[in-house]
């Protein structure tokens, strides 16, 4: 059962809430399709979203301060902005899903409710998202 489905059996709302975030990065990737241009060290900026949910406190209305949310994204930001990321420790392979992977082990610890996070390249059209 999801939390979603857990709060609504048991009689409470559950909401989501998310902040979006960018970084610009280069890269390489050692791919088969398209492989010449991935394999030379590119650059493209990225967009994430992280998305927390759950019951609102009562006593304030929020799910989690988005001030608390914006704080943990800006300690994130700089280990990912204008890097190389095949450098990046414990990033591994510089992939959309490992970035995604990347950034919930990073923020999960101050922000428990967090449920999401999608990486994606406006310029690309690509995406992935973690759930």
């Amino acid at each position: 059962m999801s939390t979603q489905q857990r709060q609504a059996a048991a009689g409470g709302p559950y909401f989501e809430i998310s902040q979006r975030f960018f970084f610009d990065a280069a890269h390489t990737l050692k791919r088969e399709i398209e492989a010449e241009g991935s394999r030379r060290i590119h650059g493209h900026t990225y967009n994430a979203e992280i998305t927390l949910g759950g019951a609102p406190d009562p006593e304030t209305g929020m799910v989690v301060d988005l001030g608390l949310v914006r704080q943990a994204i800006e300690q994130l930001r700089p280990q990912l902005d204008h890097h190389l990321l095949d450098e990046v420790p414990d990033l591994g392979v510089p992939t959309l899903e490992n970035l995604c992977a990347y950034i919930w082990r990073a923020l999960q610890p101050s922000l428990p409710a967090l449920t999401q996070v999608r990486v994606w390249r406006d310029g690309m059209g690509d995406s992935c998202t973690l759930r």
